[in-house]
């Protein structure tokens, strides 16, 4: 009879301590907003496009310039840099800058970077 009672009150020490922390978290914590999410609050570093001659400045598939040329920007125009990678070679520099939203890469060389920007 001990057994079973000692038995009884664990399960239902348990039960009351799996539950409870639950809803009393639930109940006081505040919810995000809906608006702001984990992988969209990383905030861009901006960068201006410096090409000479006023030409414009091809946006790539990828970090170098053997990749397929997918948009341009024109002189003087601002972009959100996501990060910072390596690739070919653009005139001694081989870094190369990843747009957000999947937009593509910009080579360095023709962007003037107004913040620190991680590496990808």
């Amino acid at each position: 009879m001990f057994g079973r009672l000692l038995r009884n009150g664990l399960v239902a020490a348990v039960a009351a301590v799996a539950v409870f922390p639950v809803t009393a978290v639930a109940a006081t914590a505040a919810p995000a907003p809906h608006h702001v999410t984990h992988h969209h609050a990383a905030r861009h570093v901006v960068g201006q496009v410096t090409t000479r001659h006023h030409r414009r400045l091809n946006i790539r598939s990828g970090p170098g310039t053997g990749y397929r040329v997918v948009g341009s920007r024109p002189v003087g125009r601002t972009l959100p840099i996501a990060c910072k990678t390596y690739g070919s070679d653009v005139f001694g520099n081989h870094r190369w800058y990843k747009l957000p939203h999947h937009e593509g890469y910009v080579s360095a060389h023709y962007v003037h970077n107004r913040g620190a920007v991680r590496w990808c």
